[in-house]
Order: structure tokens, then C-alpha cells, then sequence
């Protein structure tokens, strides 16, 4: 009698453990592979989004173009005059002559020792009476009475009237000064005590000498007589701040200066063109190359094929390309889009139209405005509008079609990564039931090895009995 028992050693349980664990994980495997793709399809969005939002922030600028100032103004002479304009000046060229600039009260005292020589007469006071009739006291003590201890109390005051201390090789002078200019700004002293030597009055009585009488700034335009209190002129011509700076004449030219509208239209071209590169780079295909050089495979960006995408796209061109109004299209004004979807803008060919049609201009400018600002608001809903954070949660009214793309694959994530951990957690029950079964049979070929043995002993000792009788 022979009998034998086949074993299965740990090595080949190993082997078909793994066998099935590598076939129960392909599914998961598909899973991951899928939750893979589309996270980097929530990566390009996020690339798209950005693009648009840097977009949209640029368009405030052209969002009133009312606002944005289109006048300039140049003088011939500007160590004579200079000038601003804004929107409400006319353009023109206007002759600026017989400027006088508008002057200060300025005095000054006799002789004293040095500035820091007392005064001899007690502790004093100087009250300074201005044209206007408001007065202003200034009280000294006998501790202060020298030239700069009278300066310092003045001008602590802060008020109409300024001092300072002249030095000479003789001594040293008090000096006031009006702090504002025009012939309204005259003043005059009157003093107690020490300070009475400081007196003055505008009919020249007084120890006060006059360096310089407060008057007014005189000048023509185009021969028409100005006089103004200050040297900061805003009402002669509507729109336009003159600042007088020297005495004689020049000549200050009004024009048109679009310069700024140009540079925020040029600003909106380039993110405009980043935001329809970005979504170019995000839904390519470049074909597989042939050439032995430079083989390469296919390769496509992750968004190949999603309409929304490509209807942003398309849309942010239209709003460009098909913007009109009054007669001019966003080619008149120098914003171009390539056949190939490229945008740019030439500022020489804007100033050109601006100059000739400045309400035409602001108009489509506001119309091209009003196209981005629809398309980008519902790329990246109402919040963009206001500022806010974009909206990628999916909830809210306010969601845009990027935040809809976005919840939607969040989504399917979320669905993928819970099919997932449910399978592996299927698997996992699996693979215990078949190691507990093999483990059950490698303990019973191992009782059954053993009982073969026996049996094989006992087998053999019976024949060896037989033979001998």
C-alpha cells in the first residue's frame, strides 16, 4: 500500500494571494487613473480662472472712461508758468503775458545787537492786525526776550504771520513775513513793553521797515486782465490750474491727450490675450511628431474637447471683434485679433481715432467694456463683479460656468474616491476569507503529511511481520 500527500508551500501561497490582490486592485487602479485626470482638469481651470479674474480686474479701468482725463497742458516757458488740464478744458493755445507774481508782506526791524542779545523794556506783547480785520496775539516773557525767543513765540502761533532772524555783519534783523500771498494778506504790528519797537502800520509809521508789500498776481490771456490773490490760478480758463512761477511771458497750449485711456485699453489687450492663451494652452493638441530627430507621441492639454471652455474663449474674441458703435469697430481704434486668436493693440492708431472722434472712441470703448465685463462675469460669476473671491464651491446663485466646471468634477471625485474605498474595503474582506482558507488547508495537509507518515511506518512494519512467517 503507498499514499502520498501533495503540499503547498508558503512561497506558492504568496504567489496566488498576490495574483488575486493584483487582480482585485485594477478596478481601484481605473478609479485613481480617473481621479487623476480629472484633478488636472480642476488644475486647468484653476490656470483659466486666473487668467479671466486678472482680466476682469483690469476692465474697472475703462468702466467710466468719462472719468479718465484726455487733456494736456504745455507752456512754452515753464520756468514762467506751468499747467494741468482736465476733462473740461477746451482745447486751444492762449498767450500768457505781463505776469507778476503775487507777493507777501515782508518786514523787517531795526538793528539789534545778535540774535540772542536781551531786549532791554520787560515782557511784552505783539498783536497782528490783518487786512481781513482777525488779530492775533503773541505774548513773550522776559526770559525770551531776544530776537530768536521772539521768532519762536511767533511762529508757535502758526498763524498769519511767520517770523525769522537775519543775521549781518552789523547784527541781526526780526523779519515777518505774511504767511499766505495778495494784497488781502497786509498786516500790521502793534507792541507792549520791549516788543514796541516793533510796531508798524501799512501808512509807514512804525520802526518796521518794508521789504515787500503783499499784492496780488496780475497776467493777460490773450490780452484779457487777471488778478488773483495767489500764484495757483483755477479759475481763469475752465479745466485748466495754471501755476504762475516767474515774472514775464509765455504761451500755454490746451490738447487732446488720450494717452490714458490707451494705456488701460492696452493693459485690458494683454490680460485679454493671457486669458485666451491660457485657455488655447489648456485645450491643445500637438500630433504626434515623424521625424526620427525629434519623435515624439501625442500629446493633448486636458481640457481637449470641453465646450465651455472653448465658448469662453470664443466669446472674449467676439466681444472684441464684434463690438461697433457710432460707426467705428475695435479695428479703427487699434485693437486687432489675429486669425490665430492673438490680441494687440497699437496706441499710435487709438490716438489717431480719439482725435478725430473722441465721442465715437468712448463709446466703443464703453461697448467693448460691456462685452468683457458679461463674458468675464459669467466665466467666473457675479462675485468677480464686486471684487470677491471667485466661486469654485458650487453653491450660491452667483456660481459661474469655471465654478459649475469645477463643482461638477469635485463631484465626480468625490463618487470615484467612495467607489474606491468601498471595493478595497470589499477586497480586503476577500483576501482574508481566501488566506484563512488557504491557511486551513496548509493545516490540514500538514495532519494529513503527518498521518501518511504514520500510516507509512505501520505499513511497512506489517509487510517486514509477513515476510518472516
Amino acid at each position: 500500500m503507498s499514499s502520498s500527500v501533495s503540499t503547498l508551500g508558503s512561497s506558492q501561497i504568496d504567489s496566488q494571494i498576490s495574483t488575486v490582490e493584483a487582480r482585485l486592485q485594477k478596478p481601484i487602479t481605473l478609479l485613481q487613473d480617473q481621479v487623476t485626470v480629472d484633478k488636472a482638469d480642476i488644475s486647468a481651470w484653476g490656470s483659466i480662472q486666473g487668467a479671466i479674474s486678472t482680466l476682469s480686474g483690469s476692465l474697472s479701468g475703462i468702466k467710466n472712461v468719462s472719468t479718465i482725463n484726455v487733456r494736456s497742458a504745455t507752456t512754452t516757458t515753464p520756468s514762467v508758468a506751468t499747467a494741468t488740464a482736465s476733462n473740461t478744458a477746451l482745447t486751444g493755445n492762449y498767450d500768457l503775458t505781463k505776469i507778476a507774481l503775487a507777493k507777501t508782506q515782508e518786514i523787517y526791524s531795526s538793528l539789534q545787537t545778535s540774535a540772542s542779545a536781551t531786549i532791554a523794556g520787560g515782557s511784552g506783547a505783539l498783536t497782528f492786525t490783518l487786512k481781513s480785520g482777525k488779530t492775533e496775539s503773541v505774548s513773550v516773557g522776559s526770559g525770551s526776550l531776544t530776537l530768536n525767543g521772539i521768532a519762536q513765540a511767533i511762529n508757535k502761533v502758526a498763524g498769519g504771520v511767520q517770523a525769522s532772524v537775519v543775521g549781518t555783519s552789523g547784527g541781526a534783523r526780526l523779519v515777518l513775513q505774511g504767511s499766505a500771498t495778495g494784497s488781502s494778506q497786509a498786516f500790521s504790528v502793534s507792541g507792549t513793553g520791549a516788543l514796541a519797537k516793533f510796531d508798524y502800520a501799512p501808512s509807514g509809521t512804525g520802526s518796521m521797515t518794508v521789504a515787500q508789500s503783499a499784492s496780488n498776481a496780475s497776467f493777460k490771456i490773450n490780452g484779457v486782465p487777471i488778478s488773483t490773490s495767489t500764484n495757483s490760478v483755477s479759475s481763469a480758463l475752465t479745466g485748466v490750474a495754471i501755476s504762475l512761477a516767474g515774472s514775464g511771458s509765455t504761451e500755454l497750449t490746451v490738447g487732446s491727450a488720450p494717452g490714458a485711456i490707451a494705456n488701460v485699453l492696452s493693459t485690458v489687450a494683454t490680460n485679454l490675450n493671457a486669458a485666451v492663451a491660457s485657455i488655447a494652452k489648456e485645450t491643445a493638441f500637438v500630433p504626434a511628431s515623424s521625424s526620427s530627430a525629434s519623435a515624439s507621441s501625442a500629446k493633448s492639454g486636458p481640457l481637449l474637447g470641453n465646450f465651455t471652455a472653448s465658448d469662453i474663449s470664443n466669446q472674449l474674441l467676439t466681444s472684441v471683434t464684434g463690438a461697433a458703435a457710432s460707426g467705428l469697430t475695435s479695428n479703427a481704434i487699434g485693437l486687432t485679433v489675429s486669425s490665430t486668436g492673438a490680441v494687440s493693440f497699437n496706441s499710435s492708431t487709438f490716438a489717431t481715432a480719439y482725435a478725430a472722434n473722441p465721442t465715437g472712441v468712448t463709446a466703443l470703448v464703453s461697448k467693448i467694456y460691456n462685452n468683457l465685463s458679461t463674458v468675464s462675469t459669467s466665466a467666473l460669476g457675479s462675485a468677480a463683479s464686486s471684487g470677491s473671491s471667485v466661486n469654485t464651491t458650487g453653491n450660491g446663485s452667483n456660481k459661474g460656468s469655471i465654478a459649475a466646471q469645477v463643482a461638477s468634477l469635485n463631484t465626480t471625485i468625490k463618487s470615484l474616491d467612495s467607489s474606491a474605498a468601498a471595493i478595497s474595503k470589499s477586497n480586503n474582506a476577500q483576501l482574508q476569507i481566501l488566506i484563512s482558507e488557504y491557511s486551513a488547508t496548509e493545516a490540514a495537509q500538514t495532519a494529513a503529511s503527518t498521518t501518511a507518515a504514520y500510516l507509512s511506518i505501520f505499513s511497512s512494519t506489517s509487510s517486514g511481520s509477513a515476510s518472516k512467517g
